[in-house]
């Protein structure tokens, strides 16, 4: 069960990924929203004028730094200077960045809800995706997988 629930994590993490890369480049290739049909009536409320800031946050944040993450959740490869920011010392750096990234991915969203006036099926989808990251992340096998200090 404990590589099981290490899969399910990868999956989640690896399908947003897939789902940000390309959104955030076609927002920062084309700001005006035209090639995903974002309407520019959806920045009214929020402090952008266009989508380049927005898309640079999904491509480089939502889906850059989850590759990396994904790259140690597979590998387990150590890279020093990840494990000296990471809190949770006995566990491997990916294990504590893929519960942040979760965390963040449901900002984001609650984000998006703070400064949108419509409401989206995409919203319920990605605010799930973030809480099942973090929950996928505090099970007890996967903590356990990613345990550097195994007695």
């Amino acid at each position: 069960m404990k590589r099981t629930t290490s899969y399910i994590l990868i999956f989640l993490i690896a399908f947003q990924i897939i789902s940000a890369v390309p959104a955030g480049w076609a927002l920062i290739s084309d700001p005006s929203g035209s090639k995903l049909d974002l309407p520019k009536i959806l920045l009214n409320q929020s402090p952008f004028d266009n989508f380049m800031i927005p898309g640079l946050f999904l491509f480089f944040i939502l889906g850059l730094v989850p590759l990396i993450i994904l790259y140690g959740l597979i590998t387990k490869k150590e890279f020093k200077c990840f494990q000296k920011i990471n809190i949770h010392k006995d566990h491997h750096w990916s294990w504590a960045f893929s519960y942040y990234f979760g965390l963040v991915l449901i900002v984001w969203i609650n984000m998006q809800l703070y400064f949108k006036i419509e409401y989206d099926l995409l919203h319920l989808i990605y605010s799930m995706l973030g809480i099942c990251i973090v929950f996928m992340s505090h099970l007890p096998d996967t903590k356990e997988y990613y345990r550097i200090n195994k007695d």
